[in-house]
């Protein structure tokens, strides 16, 4: 039976379905996993085995850049119902469960001489970068008032054992970074690789803040998608929780009284333009003041561990947004009126920043709530720059198609909704505030006819052609071609 509660269970069930692609030569963590990695996205998932200077340990990375993959995971059949499979799990957590016993993340135990970039195949991503850099290790901070709360960080590995930790203004990380900064006191955490599935999509996404606030218990999230708990234990240096199925854990506290630069550049300097390494918006990241980790124990697997690897721009982000948080707004949006939103997604070169919603107008007074539908969107998600709001008869999931409307049914004079300046540019560059920017691409309810897109006649093709020859066809053709072919208009 499948099993995805650990990663070594994930894989197996890779394995049967033909998903997983084991790369036995030699590899070098320096610039080569991530150039694989960046030449490969969007295929299979990838495992090198042959790490150069690391023996019998091995690297993942892929997992969620395939969409119908991620759907196979979580035993979703048609991946466009992946939000409703995370607004499952949100309106029924499943909290953890704390074992007693040793973990498998503790069957070795290193506390004397930590030197991280000795002991763990940490990647260069790219020649700009400052050094080498944790970009895929899930970040668990928890206790009474915390919760539990998983995120992913970017680390620069700047000595054996310490490093910069960034994190995003505003998130649940610095609120806690901050409160113990006021109490003079450090904040304990531990960072995990290699975590079960629902474990990591939590992590890289955090749902949406409005619907999980600081203090929830963001695990119960990511049990609820998994559907059983996720096992966790005590960390042994610290006190904090680790992921007891994770592949390795690096144990240790964030130092609050010690602000430090990610790069030589920015110690030297303070925040400037140095480049850190291609970040989730697409644009170079930008180094800036930090503060300081130390590490005070590795823990991990005996048995050939498993280093888990993202590329912080990636297909895998998307995806994991239409588990986690399509769902979530979805829910929140339809609840300004019940029935008005039909569907929501966010297209692959949206990220974060933007996102479309069908809606199915039922009367007149449905026109005066898109713009209270903009605005909650907006409300909801910080980083939200764009929201777009089209009829049912568009496809939300073909950018093609949301052209197409925007060329369409668009007034810029009436329909573009401009929020100015209220929120704060990329994160890696100088802070500045921008202005967002809705649009309102339906037809007034009382002119909808006017918008028909008329129909074709339906025929059967097997009349005049064989099975063979419509499928040789049916290849030809884009996809967005298929698509109007298939909606007759």
């Amino acid at each position: 039976m499948k099993d995805i509660s650990t990663c070594r269970g994930l894989l197996e069930f890779l394995k049967e379905e033909g998903d997983l692609l084991n790369i036995k030569k030699e590899i070098d963590p320096i610039y080569e996993v991530s150039g694989v990695l960046k030449a490969l996205e969007n295929g299979p998932v990838l495992v090198f085995e042959n790490v150069k200077g690391y023996p019998k340990q091995r690297i993942m990375c892929n997992i969620f850049s395939k969409i119908e993959r991620v759907a196979k995971i979580f035993d979703v059949v048609n991946h466009r119902d992946l939000k409703f499979k995370g607004l499952n799990a949100f309106r029924n957590p499943i909290l953890p469960k704390e074992v007693s016993f040793d973990a498998p993340c503790q069957e070795v135990v290193i506390t004397e001489n930590i030197d991280i970039l000795k002991t763990m195949p940490i990647i260069k991503y790219t020649e700009t970068d400052p050094g080498r850099i944790i970009g895929g290790g899930v970040v668990f901070i928890s206790g009474q008032d915390i919760g539990n709360c998983i995120s992913y960080k970017r680390m620069h590995i700047c000595g054996k054992d310490w490093a910069s930790l960034a994190f995003i203004p505003g998130s649940h990380f610095e609120h806690w970074v901050l409160e113990r900064r006021k109490e003079n006191q450090n904040l304990p955490i531990t960072i995990n690789f290699c975590t079960p599935p629902a474990v990591m999509a939590v992590a890289a996404t955090g749902g949406v803040s409005w619907a999980i606030p600081s203090g929830s218990d963001e695990l119960a999230f990511a049990g609820g998608i998994q559907g059983k708990p996720v096992e966790i234990c005590r960390a042994k240096t610290v006190d904090a929780h680790a992921i007891a199925n994770a592949e390795w854990v690096i144990e240790g506290y964030m130092d609050t009284s010690s602000r430090i630069g990610e790069s030589e550049e920015v110690e030297k300097k303070g925040d400037s333009l140095a480049p850190f390494f291609p970040e989730w918006h697409g644009h170079e990241g930008r180094a800036r003041t930090t503060y300081k980790f130390k590490a005070t124990a590795i823990t991990h697997r005996k048995d050939n561990p498993i280093l888990e690897v993202w590329l912080a721009h990636s297909l895998q982000l998307p995806n994991v947004y239409r588990l986690t948080n399509d769902g979530l707004v979805y829910e929140l949006l339809n609840r300004i009126s019940p029935g008005l939103v039909t569907d929501v997604n966010s297209l692959d070169g949206m990220k974060q920043m933007g996102i479309v919603i069908q809606v199915k107008k039922r009367r007149r007074r449905d026109d005066g709530l898109i713009q209270q539908l903009i605005l909650a969107a907006f409300s909801m998600i910080n980083l939200l720059r764009i929201v777009i709001v089209v009829d049912d008869d568009v496809d939300i999931y073909n950018a093609e198609e949301i052209l197409w409307a925007l060329n369409t049914r668009l007034d810029p004079k009436e329909d573009m909704i401009i929020v100015p300046q209220t929120s704060e540019g990329v994160i890696d560059g100088p802070l500045r505030p921008v202005s967002k920017i809705g649009f309102d691409v339906t037809a007034s309810k009382e002119h909808q006819t006017l918008y028909w897109r008329g129909e074709y006649p339906r025929v059967d093709l097997e009349k005049w052609l064989s099975k063979e020859e419509i499928a040789k066809v049916r290849a030809q053709q884009s996809e967005y071609g298929r698509l109007l072919a298939k909606k007759k208009v």
